[in-house]
């Protein structure tokens, strides 16, 4: 820390705006309560003197704050700030907080809660804190299960660089978020000005040589190996890297359904579709490119098949029960392992070689003739086909640079099989419980701005979003998004649970199947209206394209668009 003063009247709101400031925060995605009066006053003292700080959004609800932060950071891969209210928006937020563990997300979350109730010297925090909002243990044992790290700053005077330090952890590998509980009295206490350093990006860890050519020697004596890839994209380069290994070795690719963002491009030759279960009894080598949970059940090994796990941290520590049957570990920076195992396809047996190619290239063929019969197929149905809502939006984000946020569940494979995205950065998928997806959203285009981004959601998990918050700040901060509704009026996952567990049962028998109609649901469109958003409503084949063409239109045009489509499964 320096030793410079700050000016006068600065307190703990001004160290923690200049600590996320030098960790290197474009936003401060808020959904805060009243404790947090010292930042305001610092951010209004910094926006009228015309001093450095990050972007202030102010948002209605936590899962919009934290889900927005998420978004942005899938794809800026930098930490961001988010402050919500005390323990309850901590709780409120949670489920959102959870997802960016899981999606590897770095950002600080921060909270806040008294430690004198009152009774201390200085000015009086409140009696909210003493009779409903304090909590046993404060908010950051609250916080621990779902974050990376979670404590608490107790001085002024440790406040910048406890902020630092959670700034730096969240950044680390494996990335996620870090709670931070700042006392209100923390808060208000006068602060010497003694600022924390600019925080820079973590150093890359790199494989060595010695771990990387018994690895090449591997692949090089391998009949059939096969990747297989759940997040290589969420790594800056992976897609590329993986690229350029892939095709440097001839090597086919899976994305299982686990994949959670775009990996390889799903039109490229070597895409290998999302089904792990032909390989497990046929690959003599398997190649886990940063996969958390590759086989399921956990004890399904394949059956003479070596694995070489590539991940910089591949047992995850938020994971509770994680199998790999690894037989090689390469933990260095996964794009730099894959460039340099790259560099090392010299040597191979062309006959092998010719001979994958040739299987990968009968595979690719008949996936992509299925993919057209489905299409073919969809665009015959008397009603609207899932199917054909896929296509028809990849046939027209071709080109355009688009961004799909995916929150569909029993959609999801059609979601995927049917866009085929390709660019880095051009899939994502919500991580963590349902309820997030338009946020999400929202902080993707944050920062994309000059991208189209388009988020695909089942009606029931639209139902479970924030959804009148999510449009408010899509309006107040002019985020225009086009949210696509696969709307089949049921939770067709639990339904599809209950059938698979119950198939003779009672409810089959009756046809009472409880926790699963959302027929009773009104119009999801008319949400959009009073913001004056482009709002459709499809029931028909011909009437698809159509109104997706307006809603793009409308999009461009700077106006979030909702067209809820009534799929027939």
């Amino acid at each position: 820390m320096t030793d410079s003063r700050n000016k006068p009247g600065a307190d703990g709101g001004d160290a923690v705006v200049s600590a996320l400031n030098a960790a290197g925060a474009d936003y401060l995605f808020c959904s805060s309560g009243s404790e947090w009066a010292p930042v305001w006053e610092s951010l209004a003292r910094r926006h009228r003197d015309g001093d450095p700080a990050p972007r202030y959004l102010d948002l209605t609800h936590e899962t919009v704050a934290v889900g927005m932060a998420t978004g942005y950071g899938l794809v800026k891969r930098r930490p961001q700030g988010v402050l919500l209210h005390a323990a309850p928006g901590l709780l409120q937020g949670s489920m959102a907080v959870h997802g960016a563990l899981l999606a590897g997300v770095p950002m600080l979350v921060a909270s806040s809660e008294s430690t004198t109730y009152g009774d201390g010297p200085g000015q009086d925090p409140g009696g909210q804190w003493y009779r409903n909002l304090s909590i046993v243990g404060g908010p950051h044992h609250v916080a621990q299960p779902f974050t990376k790290w979670a404590n608490e700053a107790a001085d002024i005077s440790t406040l910048p660089t406890m902020i630092t330090r959670a700034a730096e952890l969240a950044w680390r590998a494996p990335a996620g978020p870090a709670y931070l509980n700042i006392p209100l009295e923390i808060l208000l206490e006068e602060w010497d000005g003694r600022e924390a350093k600019p925080v820079v990006p973590p150093g890359s860890m790199h494989s060595s040589p010695e771990e990387v050519d018994p690895v090449a020697q591997l692949i090089r004596e391998a009949k059939n190996p096969v990747i297989v890839t759940e997040t290589a994209g969420r790594e800056a380069g992976g897609l590329e890297a993986l690229v350029a290994f892939a095709e440097a070795w001839q090597i086919p690719v899976v994305e299982p359904d686990s994949a959670v963002c775009g990996n390889f491009p799903r039109t490229h030759p070597l895409h290998a579709g999302s089904d792990i279960g032909p390989w497990m009894d046929e690959a003599d080598l398997i190649l886990l490119v940063n996969c958390r949970a590759p086989f399921y059940p956990p004890s399904r090994k394949p059956s003479k098949a070596q694995i070489v796990v590539i991940d910089q941290v591949p047992q995850r520590p938020h994971i509770v029960y994680q199998v790999l049957f690894a037989d090689v570990y390469l933990e260095g920076n996964v794009a730099n392992t894959l460039r340099q195992l790259a560099k090392r396809a010299k040597g191979l047996d062309e006959s092998s070689v010719a001979a994958r190619r040739s299987a990968q290239e009968e595979r690719h063929a008949a996936e992509q003739a299925a993919i057209a019969a489905a299409e073919a197929r969809a665009a015959q149905s008397e009603g609207v086909d899932p199917v054909l809502v896929a296509a028809t939006l990849r046939k027209l984000l071709v080109g355009s640079g688009a961004v799909v946020v995916d929150e569909t569940i029993t959609h999801s494979r059609v979601v995927k099989r049917h866009l085929k995205t390709a660019a880095p950065d051009s899939y994502f998928y919500v991580q963590g419980g349902l309820g997030q997806g338009i946020a999400v959203a929202l902080g993707v285009k944050l920062a994309a701005k000059d991208s189209p981004v388009v988020l695909t959601i089942g009606d029931g998990a639209f139902a479970y979003n924030p959804v009148i918050q999510s449009y408010d700040a899509a309006k107040a901060y002019d985020l225009p998004v086009l949210i696509v509704v696969f709307n089949n009026r049921v939770y067709k996952s639990m339904n599809l649970n209950h059938r698979r567990f119950y198939p003779e049962g009672a409810a089959a028998e009756t046809g009472e199947w409880l926790g699963t109609d959302l027929h009773r649901l009104p119009r999801l469109a008319a949400f959009a209206e009073p913001f004056g958003m482009h709002t459709e409503t499809v029931d028909t084949t011909d009437a698809l394209a159509p109104a997706l063409e307006r809603a793009l239109k409308a999009v461009a045009e700077g106006t979030t668009a909702v067209v809820d489509v009534l799929v027939t499964r």
